[in-house]
């Protein structure tokens, strides 16, 4: 049977210059209600995947995102976000983009089409048999990505897939297979809308629910989080004030003292027990 693309179909819609505004964003947002029920069936694949990769990383191996185009540019998006969200060290969850990082502003020609270089950019890292390497691709058809799985998979490489067309080529050569089916876009082929969207939450449910299992959440709290701002350090105090009853003043000088909420808990209990 004949690999057909949902994703590039026509659009459910039509002479679009001719909606009103209001029209538009109805219809962009009809769209959009399919995608959580799209992501909803993929959940059983998702699950399989953290399940392999929790193991992996307690014993050191990582995360790799690999893409071209909007789908390398939310990989990079969502591993960009795992240090001052959770305080892991930026080498735990690596995003690569198909042409570097200049392509995540600007389009690289060719850069997608080339099926080596994938594995070229991942080996600069030097992946190895602890990793595991997520290849996102919309179409399920991009060369750069499904050329790095192939290779990953000879390397003893855990590989995993993301697109938004059953049986594609990308999900033959992976592991797992994260197939989200959200049909054709509202503007003909355009996957950084509903696909791209799709994209985005089933990152966000991988190294979530990755680093809760790492312990890097306690109860729903982020107590590892990176104090970059004011906003930060006043949600970390509020935490150890709820966490240990101290005075705002207090837990503010025990999270900067300490740096993140689960190191200042800690000491603070440890200091508690010895007097």
């Amino acid at each position: 049977m004949a690999f057909v693309k949902i994703s590039e179909q026509s659009s459910l819609y039509n002479d679009l210059e001719k909606k009103s505004v209001g029209e538009i964003l109805r219809d962009i947002n009809n769209e959009d209600k399919k995608v959580a029920l799209a992501v909803e069936k993929a959940i059983p694949a998702i699950e399989r995947l953290v399940e392999k990769i929790v193991p992996r990383m307690k014993g050191g191996g990582r995360i790799f995102y690999l893409g071209a185009g909007t789908s390398g540019r939310l990989g990079v998006l969502d591993a960009s976000e795992i240090p001052p969200t959770f305080g892991m060290d930026p080498s735990w969850v690596i995003g690569i983009i198909a042409g570097g990082d200049n392509a995540l502003r600007n389009p690289v020609e060719n850069a997608e089409d080339n099926t080596l270089q994938g594995w070229y950019d991942l080996e600069k890292f030097g992946i190895n048999s602890k990793d595991t390497l997520i290849g996102i691709a919309a179409s399920g058809t991009t060369p750069y990505v499904i050329g790095a799985i192939e290779e990953a998979r000879r390397h003893g490489i855990l590989t995993a897939a993301i697109t938004s067309n059953p049986d594609a080529p990308v999900s033959q050569v992976a592991d797992i297979a994260i197939e989200m089916i959200v049909g054709p876009e509202y503007v003909t082929g355009s996957s950084r809308m509903k696909s791209g969207t799709g994209q985005k939450m089933i990152c966000n449910m991988i190294t979530t629910s990755v680093m809760i299992k790492m312990g890097r959440v306690k109860g729903n709290k982020m107590v590892n989080m990176q104090l970059t701002n004011a906003k930060l350090v006043d949600r970390g105090t509020r935490m150890i004030v709820e966490e240990l009853g101290l005075s705002y003043d207090d837990a503010k000088r025990q999270l900067l003292m300490h740096g993140s909420v689960k190191d200042a808990v800690d000491a603070y209990r440890e200091h508690q027990t010895h007097f």
